[in-house]
């Protein structure tokens, strides 16, 4: 695994076990991984491998059974909630199989949102939220709701609102798994350009290898505990 010492997220001895009636299940067996600032990795396994519950563990959305959270070298693993959500508003970006906009508004208005809850002031939101709208091709997209946009473009929103913030780690559960093969392919790319360019730690879980490959690396999960399945490293231009 990456070195700890420039780390953007580190986790470490993650275990996670969750109980059914008097049968203990042990999802994760003891996790390591260091993500550094710019590296775009991919994490792959069989459904039900714990994949989307490593990436809740990772964006402090759940509580590991043991081990730690480290984020930016802070141990976030036992802080309060308040702190917690703080951390997740201003340190993380996530981006889901579906997009979860908000379906009453605009595409320039989601990522709005999602900056003025942040503590950013509206002009400023406002600004930004068009200036990355036009990063990914959207800017005349702006007042369309996401009803009014093809499944590509609401995951590029969805995208970019969470880059908004300017996080310092992106999170990302099957991101392009409800696209066609034409489309995943593109906005996978324009994801992986823009969290290189932003020097963005992003861990990516994906069934598809061929996604995976554009990656700087793959991890495989495979029963509860995490294996170097490579190196991707294509990008766009090589």
């Amino acid at each position: 695994m990456s070195s700890t010492a420039d780390a953007a997220l580190e986790l470490a001895g993650i275990r996670m076990t969750y109980r059914q009636g008097n049968t203990a299940l042990d999802v994760l067996r003891g996790i390591d991984l260091a993500l550094r600032p710019g590296e775009v990795t991919a994490l792959v396994g069989p459904s039900g491998s714990g994949k989307s519950t490593l990436l809740h563990i990772a964006g402090l959305l759940e509580r590991p059974t043991a081990g730690k959270v480290i984020i930016g070298g802070r141990d976030a693993t036992g802080l309060a909630d308040r702190e917690r959500t703080r951390i997740r508003r201003h340190e993380l970006g996530f981006v889901y199989q579906f997009h979860h906009l908000l379906p009453e508004f605009t595409a320039l208005e989601n990522i709005v949102i999602a900056q003025l809850i942040a503590g950013v002031d509206r002009d400023t939101a406002g600004r930004k939220a068009l200036d990355l709208l036009a990063r990914v091709g959207l800017a005349d997209r702006a007042n369309h709701r996401p009803a009014e946009l093809s499944g590509g473009e609401q995951q590029r929103v969805a995208i970019m609102r969470a880059l908004a913030n300017d996080p310092r780690i992106l999170l990302a559960d099957e991101p392009t798994g409800n696209l066609d093969d034409t489309t995943s392919g593109h906005v996978m790319m324009e994801l992986l350009n823009l969290a290189r360019d932003r020097g963005v730690a992003a861990l990516i879980a994906t069934h598809n290898r061929d996604l995976a490959s554009r990656m700087d690396r793959i991890v495989a999960l495979r029963a509860g505990l995490l294996h170097e399945a490579g190196s991707g490293g294509e990008r766009s231009g090589d």
